[in-house]
């Protein structure tokens, strides 16, 4: 049976960091990536302690394997991964529902995984519900931005009630797309 809960010790956090390692474009092949979708940040367990410090990760877990994860990260992380500071400084110029996200109440969803074994099973469903449930109180928007070609992600995302924000280039010449999900409509 599948259980839902906030990543509350190393033990969780070395699990998020084992299936991200398993689903980084390194790992599988671009066919893979393309069909199945991938993880574009590698997080260290440092980074990944602090981050979880402030705002716990939602994590799936099958008996005691960690099968699926969605990490929390706030705005006081902006400068900590190179590769998400244009994200943040894009995000920081965006309004929504006419609110500069400047001045929003905001989590960032800094990635989602889920082991293969366990795709197309309600996991990512599962994630962000347990997600909404333990931040719906203290955030008003979850954002998260995903790489365009990681078409399987922004299809997903969007299902689950996600809508599409922003599109934009990245210095590094890469597209993103940035979606936001408005926890009190």
């Amino acid at each position: 049976m599948i259980e839902y809960d906030l990543a509350r010790s190393e033990t969780d956090l070395r699990g998020i960091l084992e299936l991200q390692k398993k689903n980084s474009p390194g790992a599988i092949s671009p066919e893979e990536a393309a069909s199945q979708g991938f993880v574009t940040v590698r997080h260290d367990l440092d980074i990944l302690g602090r981050m979880n410090r402030e705002a716990p990760s939602i994590i799936a877990k099958d008996k005691d394997k960690v099968i699926g994860y969605c990490l929390a990260m706030t705005r006081n992380f902006k400068k900590d991964i190179p590769v998400l500071i244009p994200m943040f400084n894009t995000i920081d110029k965006l309004s929504f529902k006419n609110e500069p996200l400047l001045d929003a109440n905001y989590i960032v969803s800094g990635q989602v995984c889920i082991d293969k074994a366990y795709r197309g099973k309600g996991i990512l469903d599962g994630l962000y519900n347990h997600y909404r449930e333990a931040y719906k109180d203290i955030y008003k928007y979850i954002i998260t931005e995903i790489v365009t070609t990681n078409q399987r992600s922004v299809k997903a995302h969007l299902r689950v009630g996600f809508e599409h924000l922003h599109s934009y280039i990245a210095p590094d010449n890469t597209d993103w797309d940035i979606v936001i999900w408005d926890w009190n409509s």
